[in-house]
């Protein structure tokens, strides 16, 4: 009899969300840098194991929103865990539950959904009995139905939260064939590991400005005959003086993003690639519905 098991992965920004959906996946599908709120929408994560299907769920940072993206952002948390068998709630191990947490829990906690509390980066602690008082800080603003402490950028304790998950699987048909990992569309996959590359070599004030759209795809062949996806993509900047620092001199910053960014697809998607890459202003986008929307960052 197959099973299946939604968790949804919830907490604040920069906690380490994506981290521990690509450890519990095995694949990179989720953006990772050290910037908050990278991650703009849900992405789903699927691991079928046997008669198992995992689907894992990862969102937003919950925050106080200050534009209309913001506000989708939040939104994109609150569907993922409307119809979740479990949510996992990520926090970073190392920092006080801030009045940030509190209000991610309130918007998690209470509505009738086991809740598994997920300390991620133990690996930043010099002793493992620094997590008693962590613990009990936690413990004491949510009803916990677990505790599991992990490392994601370690690959330890994933094991340990992925059994706690399995507890909640229910029986029925996968909702995915069994050999697919994410529900992504390979264009918005494309257009995130070249946004990551942005987010990691640019300055703090112009990565959340950011946005990336796959112009076109093609097919083809090298003169050697071997196959090669040809991906024309368009950085879009809200402001004119981000786009100078986007290109860099003499195009140098540019280049430097393909180049990262080639490598992560034609790793993923197994195929030598051709990228070619554009930079364009839309002004104030992430308070523009029609450019969220063209994009791909509502909830819908």
């Amino acid at each position: 009899m197959t099973e299946y098991v939604f968790a949804a992965i919830a907490g604040r920004p920069n906690a380490g969300k994506s981290s521990i959906l690509n450890c519990l996946v095995g694949e990179k599908i989720a953006m990772v840098t050290e910037k908050p709120q990278t991650t703009r929408t849900r992405i789903t994560g699927v691991l079928t194991e046997g008669e198992l299907q995992y689907v894992f769920i990862d969102t937003p940072g919950l925050h106080k929103p200050h534009n209309k993206l913001g506000v989708h952002m939040n939104n994109a948390v609150a569907g993922a865990i409307a119809d979740t068998d479990v949510i996992v709630f990520t926090a970073d191990c190392t920092k006080a539950a801030g009045e940030g947490i509190k209000a991610a829990l309130e918007a998690v906690a209470g509505k009738g959904i086991p809740l598994i509390l997920a300390l991620n980066k133990t690996d930043l602690l010099s002793s493992k009995q620094d997590l008693m008082p962590v613990i009990a800080e936690y413990s004491s603003l949510a009803d916990f139905d677990a505790v599991i402490p992990l490392s994601a950028k370690e690959n330890d304790g994933i094991d340990i939260l992925k059994s706690e998950i399995r507890k909640y699987a229910k029986q029925g048909p996968h909702f995915f064939p069994d050999d697919k990992l994410t529900d992504q569309p390979e264009e918005i996959l494309m257009a995130e590991m070249i946004r990551e590359k942005v987010m990691l070599l640019m300055r703090e004030e112009i990565p959340h400005g950011i946005a990336v759209g796959i112009d076109s795809l093609k097919e083809g062949e090298t003169k050697a005959g071997e196959d090669i996806l040809n991906i024309d993509a368009t950085i879009y900047c809200e402001q004119q003086s981000h786009k100078g620092m986007v290109i860099g001199k003499g195009g140098s910053m540019l280049r430097r993003i393909g180049t990262l960014a080639r490598e992560d697809l034609e790793g993923f998607f197994r195929i030598k690639v051709n990228l070619s890459l554009y930079v364009r202003v839309k002004e104030d986008w992430r308070n523009r519905e029609g450019l969220i929307r063209s994009f791909g960052l509502t909830e819908e």
